[in-house]
């Protein structure tokens, strides 16, 4: 990948010099590390001092006008927020530059790697079951979800000295299951879970001080313990090889360190919820400073500076929401929404300097040995009686179970009300799941042929999050319908693909950028549609929540019809560019030598894509993993070649959402499960073993 490097987290403080220096230099030297320990000390006391005065300014804002002098405000609800928001940051800056370090991977974070996720699924499935444990208890419940979140992550991408684009791909694929998992639970256990929405986002307020001072010592036991680490740390920055020889337990310092990072991950979580992407920002912003002043490299003092800078990212973050949008306004919002926003922009800004630090730069691939046309039109037959049988199943399955003969005399118009009225409700919605799987499955298809990268999906370069966040839009005004839904989706992902494209463009559309870029967008976009969401009337969250999360329910034909237009528009346009499709999944050299326009076809093909993704999401909502299963599992069962690929994904994507549309209105009934999470539920274990599969490849 080309382009400026950003600052290394694989480039140590200092190389070994020379032995034997002379004596004048070794004066020298010293005089320069004396004089470099002075700046970076100076460096360290000025972040305290700006997180002093804007805690002062972050303690005098609040929904009443009292100040400094009413103490019971002061003390009851402004300084445990502050003191939550420090430790929050603290925490999470710390943890940030452990795992960066130890993935010498500069875009690594509890985010990117699913940690936050995992720690959030794990308190989120005590409280849904009922299980009431102290804030001590919360606190081992969220490290227990964040260790085995950060093993699978590191695991799936193939080990620390992945590539970045492999390891962040990995982290933000096992983060959008686990929160599908969670956004399951939250909605089957809506009454237990009650709350937990905002929190999820990461929300500073407090009740006291208590769950303060029960986690305040472990931040402090914890940046102590990973600061006495950061002599191995630095030797480590030299490579496995090198650290080695110098005798540093290689395993042992990244179990430890692993292990610390969760913790204070874990306590982040516990006190505040997930707040989105401080670790990711105050290492980098640390380690931006370093560039300027260089002692600031070692971990001795790159660890408190980025603690610092943490903190006073959460506490700005939080002072600044209050102030742009009022103090009355700002309590529904949650503090994790301006941080994600902020830490979107960095992973953008980032992505579009940032050259691979892995050992190898290509994509994730899974090869496929050749298969036959007797095998692809075995897999077409079956694919085709699957999605008949799915279409059926669909009809007759509900809570009033209906017979065939049923279906044939509603077609005739001549079956009885009660009937007739129940296949009435379910065509729509049968068939919106049925277009909309189609469609995500044929955008899927291009992405992944386009990008070269078997992982994309709409979702994940956020399309789909841009057409989530136009039509909550809508859905929240005053003014809703659905052809402003569709037209609001529509624009939201066409914006969102033009964001990317043109923020991944430099010269050329290089995959791993657009992938990377991809990835921050839809973290942007999921954080504004939560402030859309949080900010709209209470008793139209539960709705917008559970449509945001994909369902077909109460879908009418005015909603479907224009998805299946697109489709058949789409459809053959697609399949005529099959050959393209084929040579673009090469490399960048080979369509160029054959004549292809490349940055042209590539760009119609990706807005047919985008355009594609949008009409789906207006149809049944944000449905994610079918764009990247149905296209691999095509691509395992009949070949690479898009002339097999194209119909039989489109099939697959077809029967996978009427399948998770069927069983999401008939596992818990009377209650209704979304189709979208369904369809998480069950993408996201082949999706573990894609990615394991494919982790040598």
């Amino acid at each position: 990948m080309t382009g400026t490097r950003l600052p290394s987290v694989a480039e140590p403080s200092s190389a070994p010099g020379p032995a034997g220096p002379a004596t004048g230099s070794t004066a020298t030297d010293g005089a320069g590390r004396t004089a470099g320990g002075v700046r970076a000390l100076g460096v360290l006391l000025t972040l305290a001092v700006v997180l002093a005065g804007v805690s002062v300014w972050h303690l005098s804002q609040g929904t009443s006008g009292a100040g400094f002098e009413d103490e019971v405000i002061l003390f009851g609800s402004r300084i445990p927020r502050l003191a939550a928001g420090t430790a929050v940051g603290i925490a999470l800056g710390v943890a940030g530059v452990l795992l960066q370090s130890l993935a010498r991977n500069a875009l690594a974070s509890p985010d990117t790697l699913g940690v936050t996720a995992g720690s959030y699924l794990a308190v989120t499935a005590v409280s849904a079951f009922g299980i009431a444990i102290p804030v001590w208890a919360s606190g081992a419940v969220a490290f227990a979800g964040g260790i085995v979140a950060a093993g699978i992550a590191l695991g799936l991408a193939g080990g620390a000295g992945s590539s970045t684009t492999r390891l962040i791909l990995a982290g933000s694929a096992l983060a959008l299951a686990f929160q599908a998992c969670t956004s399951t639970l939250l909605v089957l256990f809506d009454e237990e879970t009650k709350g937990l929405l905002a929190w999820g986002s990461g929300s500073l307020s407090q009740l006291g001080l208590d769950a303060f001072l029960q986690s305040a010592p472990v931040v402090v036991v914890v940046t102590i313990a990973a600061i006495l680490l950061s002599r191995r740390l630095d030797v480590l920055a030299l490579g496995d090889d090198t650290a080695s020889s110098l005798g540093v337990p290689i395993r042992s310092t990244r179990v430890i360190g692993i292990l610390l990072a969760v913790v204070l991950i874990a306590v982040s979580v516990t006190l505040a919820g997930p707040m989105g992407f401080v670790g990711l920002c105050a290492p980098v912003l640390a380690r931006l400073l370093a560039r300027v002043v260089p002692s600031l490299n070692r971990h001795a003092l790159l660890l408190p500076l980025s603690g610092l800078i943490g903190a006073v990212v959460v506490i700005l973050s939080d002072a600044l929401l209050r102030a742009i949008i009022g103090a009355e306004a700002a309590i529904a919002v949650p503090t994790g929404v301006a941080t994600t926003l902020l830490g979107a922009v960095v992973l953008i800004l980032m992505a579009r300097r940032l050259r691979d630090s892995g050992p190898t730069k290509e994509p994730p691939r899974v090869r496929f040995g050749v298969r036959s046309g007797r095998r692809f039109l075995v897999v077409l037959i079956v694919s085709i009686a699957a999605l008949g049988g799915a279409l059926v199943l669909g009809l007759l399955a509900g809570s009033t179970w209906l017979l065939t003969g049923d279906i044939a005399l509603w077609l005739q118009g001549q079956a009885p009300p009660l009937i007739s009225f129940s296949l009435d409700e379910r065509a729509p919605r049968v068939i919106a799941a049925l277009v909309a799987g189609a469609a995500l499955a044929l955008s899927g298809s291009i992405f992944q042929g386009v990008s070269r990268n078997p992982l994309a999906d709409p979702g994940i370069l956020g399309v789909t999050g841009g057409a989530g966040l136009g039509a909550v839009l809508v859905v929240t005004s005053a003014v809703a319908s659905t052809a402003g839904m569709i037209a609001a989706a529509l624009v939201g992902a066409l914006l969102a693909f033009a964001l990317v494209y043109g923020l991944a463009w430099r010269g050329g559309l290089n995959a791993d950028r657009f992938i990377l870029i991809g990835i921050g967008v839809s973290y942007g976009t999921t954080a504004l549609t939560t402030f859309f969401l949080v900010r709209a009337n209470p008793w139209d969250t539960p709705k917008i929540y559970t449509w945001l999360s994909g369902t077909t329910y109460g879908r009418i034909w005015d909603q479907v019809i224009p998805v299946a237009i697109v489709l058949a528009i789409a459809l053959p346009l697609v399949f005529a560019a099959r050959r393209e499709l084929d040579v673009m999944s090469l490399d960048e050299d080979t369509p160029r030598l054959v004549g292809i326009g490349l940055e042209r076809t590539r760009l119609v093909l990706l807005l047919v894509a985008a355009v594609l993704a949008a009409f789906s999401v207006a149809a049944v909502g944000v449905i994610g993993f079918v764009g990247l299963v149905a296209p691999h599992a095509a691509r395992a069962l009949v070949g690479a070649r898009h002339t097999r690929v194209i119909p039989v994904a489109v099939l697959l994507g077809a029967v996978l959402v009427t399948l998770a549309d069927v069983v999401g209105r008939t596992v818990i009934q009377p209650a209704q499960l979304p189709a979208g999470l369904v369809v998480a539920l069950l993408g996201a274990p082949y999706f573990v073993w894609l990615l394991w599969r494919s982790r040598d490849a």
